[in-house]
């Protein structure tokens, strides 16, 4: 083969190569346009259900995430919060941190299949988000040891905060905040499993005269009684209970079991304490008061039923209710332990 011979071989040799580069860089540049567009596609996907998607570098803690910018959740931008995980751990939840970091850290040292988490994080504002996070392994190096895992997060604030409103409103009345029947049963039954049990009273009273009050002003007139007696028991128990000397409980819960009829469980059996109690609510409505410019006149009818670690709720509710009725067929506006 000649001189020439050689060189045209190495020219077709060398075109062919170009035209292979050219179609490798054809198709390097259609898989990068094409993952792009993948990308594109599954940011908007997940944007529209709130879910993040989030890959960490186990060995370095550096964190990327796909579709949502870095620290969005929390209100920091990428500058004042840095993609590491260092920056996730130090935004948890003090009372969570402790347990959701050694859920991560079992999984990556192989004690769990998956990570998965529902905790809280601290908003840039001082306020508490709350996230569902989820997260395993996606590749090991060649030592078989974890390095890459990948997740997703999603902001769960407001199904949280929908749920801790379920549960205040299973255990709260509506109207003037305070508990619900099923409430103070809760607190009565776990004061008869405290230790040493807890004695105290429970206290019924019941309006006077409210029924011809609301028949006449409304029933909106007679939802601002209600929430008005409400709040002067409150403050009544938290003066007087408040007094007490100090080896003596001081715990008391005010409830509304509907209607107009109120009941205070006080962890306390001090017939001195309860009789200031009792006076000191009658006296407030012991002439005439003014209300949302109407002059109106209500009594309070109380019974009080002292229990100890034996007895069960619904015998002192009956207890302190026949006390309450015997005040009304006597008069009303007035006390009477049973």
């Amino acid at each position: 083969m000649t001189p020439q011979d050689v060189i045209t071989q190495l020219q077709l040799e060398l075109a062919q190569q170009e035209q292979k580069i050219k179609q490798l860089e054809y198709e390097n540049n259609r898989l990068t346009l094409l993952n792009k567009r993948v990308n594109e596609q599954l940011s908007a996907t997940l944007d529209r259900t709130g879910l993040c998607l989030w890959e960490q570098h186990i060995p370095t803690g550096n964190l990327t995430i796909f579709n949502q910018q870095w620290g969005h959740l929390l209100g920091f931008t990428r500058e004042e919060l840095p993609a590491h995980i260092d920056s996730w751990k130090n935004n948890l939840h003090p009372e969570d941190k402790n347990w959701v970091i050694q859920a991560f850290d079992n999984h990556v040292a192989g004690k769990a299949e998956t990570y998965h988490a529902v905790h809280r994080m601290i908003h840039k504002d001082g306020s508490v988000s709350w996230v569902s996070d989820r997260g395993r392994i996606v590749e090991y190096d060649i030592d078989g040891k974890p390095l890459r895992i990948m997740g997703t997060h999603i902001d769960v604030t407001k199904e949280k905060r929908y749920e801790e409103d379920l549960a205040k409103r299973a255990h709260r009345d509506q109207l003037t905040h305070l508990l619900n029947r099923n409430a103070l049963i809760e607190v009565f039954e776990q004061g008869r499993k405290a230790n040493p049990p807890h004695k105290g009273a429970l206290c019924f009273i019941d309006l006077d005269g409210f029924k011809m009050i609301n028949d006449r002003l409304g029933h909106r007139y007679g939802d601002s009684i209600l929430v008005h007696v409400a709040d002067h028991i409150c403050q009544v128990c938290e003066q007087i209970f408040s007094t007490t000397d100090s080896a003596q409980s001081q715990h008391h819960y005010v409830a509304r079991f509907g209607g107009d009829e109120f009941v205070i469980l006080a962890h306390s059996n001090n017939v001195e304490l309860l009789t200031t109690m009792a006076k000191t609510l009658l006296s407030h409505y012991q002439h005439p008061i003014e209300l949302e410019g109407e002059t109106i006149k209500i009594g309070l009818s109380i019974g009080i039923s002292l229990f100890d670690e034996l007895d069960h709720f619904s015998n002192v509710c009956e207890q302190a209710d026949k006390a309450m009725y015997s005040i009304k067929k006597d008069g009303k506006h007035n006390f009477l332990f049973w």
